[in-house]
């Protein structure tokens, strides 16, 4: 492995360890449930969370490299359950970079319901484009997982999905975009619900989400600037 891809991969390692703070941090986890991983760009390589390991113990050192076929190539410790699930989305999906699981409460509720979270909100429109969909039911430890997942938002705006009576799993540019979409996901999965307890939502114009998810994707938040010499 020469110098620069294993620097890749010491970033990599330092970024997943800290991105699991944030899962803990929004209240998205509950003791060694979830799980955050990023592709290696340009290699046919994962890093991803150690399993059954305590979120106070995470760090770089035990993070696990694995191969896109889930196995691992570097690490002390067995990678994550959901290690073949996260395989298989980045084996089929080259877009993404990173891949993040939790049990967050109110998004789960949606999934044991085996329903997707239709979109009543402008902050789900602007994130999700719409429905938050529901994926199929799927066994841990192979490929059915991810296979539910990709087949679920394969042409899907929405980088979440409700894998039904289990939980969330979302998808990313990168793992820290993968993280956002399961705060995201979760903040929408409460007010829905939440809506819904007090009477029934107001729909929203499809024409209307899709002028709010244009806007959030393409004009939102801080643009690079030009080269001064361009």
């Amino acid at each position: 492995m020469n110098v620069e891809v294993s620097r890749q991969i010491s970033e990599l390692r330092e970024s997943v360890a800290r991105l699991h703070g944030e899962l803990t941090r929004y209240g998205l986890v509950a003791w060694t449930a979830g799980n955050v991983s990023a592709r290696v760009p340009g290699h046919e390589l994962m890093v991803i969370k150690p399993s059954g390991v305590d979120y106070d113990d995470l760090s770089a050192d035990n993070m696990v490299l694995c191969d896109l076929d889930g196995v691992p190539v570097e690490g002390e410790l067995s990678p994550s359950s959901d290690t073949a699930a996260h395989a298989y989305v980045y084996r089929a999906m080259p877009e993404v970079g990173g891949v993040v699981h939790t049990h967050s409460t109110y998004a789960t509720a949606w999934a044991a319901r085996g329903e997707s979270i239709p979109c009543h909100l402008t902050a789900q429109a602007d994130e999700f484009g719409g429905e938050i969909p529901v994926g199929p039911f799927a066994l841990i430890g192979g490929d059915d997982i991810g296979k539910g997942i990709v087949s679920t938002l394969t042409g899907h705006r929405s980088p979440a999905v409700l894998m039904r009576n289990h939980g969330v799993f979302t998808i990313g540019r990168n793992a820290r975009a993968a993280v956002k979409a399961a705060v995201m996901c979760e903040d929408v999965a409460r007010t829905a619900h939440l809506a819904r307890a007090l009477g029934q939502p107001v729909p929203m114009a499809q024409a209307d989400i899709d002028a709010l998810y244009d806007r959030y994707q393409n004009v939102y938040g801080q643009r690079s600037s030009p080269p001064a010499n361009s």
